[in-house]
């Protein structure tokens, strides 16, 4: 994640751009920057590495000006040095980015041909450059903006100035959150209301699609579509030294809406974008040697893993062994010479999987972690550790670390792919590409959110409820039923979808919904007939699919439409209905959704 701040102020914004700066921090440290208006004319200055760099900078060259917008990196295109620090300008406009433009690499073609000279390897620059472009045919900047956004493609967030409009800064999201500060006199931008809680504690909540022109005097917000729209002013609660809800009601569902953010920074960690590869840190082992990976976690990771295995298989040729960490070292597995093994978990403190990473690194495994905590003991006791770039997450049920733990689980598998011949380059290439469409889907399932509430008012009078998949939608069947129990508390469980008929198949009537995770794939058709055995039976069948819904030829209590992707990508995009049926249904139960009974973030005994 970056972050992002802007200031529309009564005095130099230099100061408090740095200090709102520091609150987001965690979100990116690869580079720091901040530009503003004087008088006809843009500055900045940027500074690489964190950002007391920048203040150093600063001190020795000040900058002036009462308009700015100021940016702390991670790096996604382009490596993390002082070009390629944000925010990014031409003559006319500057700009700091979050997130992933998709179709940069042909923006930036067309662009270069019509004389514009590009300075870094970023995406964000072929956004600087499209609005100057269209400001040079003539178009004010506002007009400039609505056009360019109907080009861009992909998930982000923007904060936008302009030489010679000391009284305009334009904000943009789509994908990645961004909230608007009201003061006296002074408006604010930020990525999260943290950042600007020194200066108010009236906020506004862009929502998905909207786009603001900001001046001092107030704020207008427009929708996708261009229509003027009014979002409600709310009293922020955050401090500079909490984490906040935002404009959501519950944590989880924070954390659910910032998956296109964190997926595209977890991804823009092993990926280089510009290139269409995977660029994977060295683990300290010939991957295209390696003959056996196990991978071991507990709960919610365990499932991450699980697609994992899949895909690994399917991609690397290389068979992989999987267990619940808590039974993996109890069973005394073997492990094979100059093996690899992989631990999933989001705390880094789990303490079964922690024992069993000792367990196989006294068996001689090279030992590799997919953590979200860089600092923790399993992070530490690892041989290479791989961070998932998703920020804190406070609900207990795990959203937002679960589909970051599939994105690095993703690129390890193209990495072993590529170092063993089993996948092209060409084939590495379209599957990047699609991985980078990731986060603009999730968004587009996010945005039809409504559409969950009815289903989960259905779903909160069952008793039970059963989960079909097939291949690696099984994983998500097991999620998704395992965050309906952890939140909701209805019993629910997961079933590969060939299995229906060894046992399951008894249970059903019509008391009990089905739901059926089927992605339009080779073995789509096999889970149709499985739906179909449901409906002859009673059963009550919520499809989430892609297939438009006369491919199943059964009825359907309610079908879930899902964009259409590449197959590789679908356990990504499948994790979130589930998350959001979980989500609304404990909501419409009225549990306590964040901290649900018996239920810890951490697990750190036996």
């Amino acid at each position: 994640m970056c972050g992002i701040v802007g200031i529309l102020g009564k005095s130099s914004v230099a100061t408090d751009l740095v200090d709102a700066l520091r609150r987001l921090e965690y979100r990116g440290y690869d580079s720091a920057g901040i530009a503003t208006v004087e008088s006809d004319h843009l500055e900045r200055r940027r500074a690489e590495g964190k950002l007391k760099n920048l203040e150093k900078r600063l001190l020795s060259e000040p900058l002036a000006g009462r308009t700015g917008i100021g940016h702390t990196r991670w790096a996604t295109h382009g490596r993390p040095t002082e070009r390629n620090a944000h925010p990014h300008m031409t003559a006319e406009v500057s700009v700091v980015h979050n997130g992933i433009i998709e179709n940069f690499r042909e923006l930036r073609a067309d662009l270069e041909k019509k004389g514009h000279v590009f300075d870094t390897d970023t995406d964000t620059e072929a956004v600087v450059h499209l609005i100057s472009h269209h400001m040079q045919q003539g178009l004010s900047p506002v007009e400039a903006v609505r056009a360019a956004l109907g080009e861009l493609q992909g998930a982000f967030a923007l904060g936008i100035i302009f030489a010679g409009h000391d009284d305009l800064m334009i904000a943009a999201r789509q994908g990645s959150p961004l909230a608007i500060g009201h003061g006296s006199g002074e408006m604010y931008l930020g990525s999260d209301a943290i950042a600007l809680a020194p200066f108010t504690d009236s906020i506004t909540y862009l929502d998905e699609g909207d786009w603001a022109v900001m001046h001092r005097s107030g704020v207008e917000i427009y929708d996708r579509a261009g229509n003027r729209v009014d979002r409600p002013m709310v009293k922020s609660v955050a401090s500079s030294l909490l984490v906040d809800k935002g404009n959501h009601r519950h944590f989880m569902a924070k954390e659910i809406h910032e998956q296109p953010e964190v997926i595209s920074h977890t991804l823009a960690n092993y990926i280089d974008m510009a290139a269409g590869q995977v660029r994977f840190p060295d683990l300290g082992i010939d991957l295209a040697k390696v003959s056996r990976l196990t991978i071991s976690a507990c709960g919610t990771a365990y499932y991450a893993g699980l697609v994992g295995k899949y895909w690994i298989e399917q991609f690397a040729r290389v068979p992989v062994e999987i267990d619940i960490a808590s039974e993996l070292r109890y069973r005394e597995a073997p492990l094979p010479e100059g093996g690899l093994a992989v631990f999933v978990s989001q705390s880094g403190e789990t303490a079964d999987t922690l024992a069993t990473l000792r367990y196989c690194k006294a068996g001689g495994q090279r030992i590799a972690s997919i953590v979200n905590v860089r600092t923790s003991t399993i992070a530490r006791e690892s041989h290479a550790a791989l961070p998932t770039l998703a920020g804190p997450e406070i609900g207990v049920a795990s959203t937002k670390a679960f589909t970051c733990q599939l994105s690095v689980l993703a690129c390890l598998a193209l990495a072993l792919g590529r170092a063993r011949g089993t996948i092209s380059e060409a084939k590495e290439q379209e599957m990047v590409k699609a991985l980078m469409e990731v986060p603009r889907h999730i968004s587009s399932i996010i945005r039809n959110e409504q559409q969950f509430v009815a289903i989960a008012q259905e779903l909160s009078k069952a008793r039970d409820v059963l989960y079909l998949g097939r291949g690696t939608s099984y994983p998500i069947a097991l999620e998704g039923a395992l965050k309906l129990k952890e939140i909701s508390y209805i019993h629910a469980e997961g079933y590969a979808a060939g299995e229906l008929k060894h046992g399951p198949i008894a249970l059903i009537d019509e008391n009990v919904p089905v739901i059926v995770v089927a992605p339009e794939d080779a073995l789509f058709e096999k889970t149709v007939s499985n739906m179909q055995e449901v409906a002859a039976r009673g059963g009550k069948i919520i499809l989430i699919s892609d297939a438009p819904a006369d491919k199943v030829s059964c009825s359907l209590a309610a079908h879930i439409e899902m964009p259409t992707s590449v197959s590789f990508t679908t356990p990504l995009l499948y994790a979130v209905p589930t998350q959001l049926l979980a989500y609304h249904t404990a909501v419409v139960m009225g549990t306590d959704v964040d901290q649900p009974r018996n239920l810890a973030k951490s697990v750190t005994v036996e």
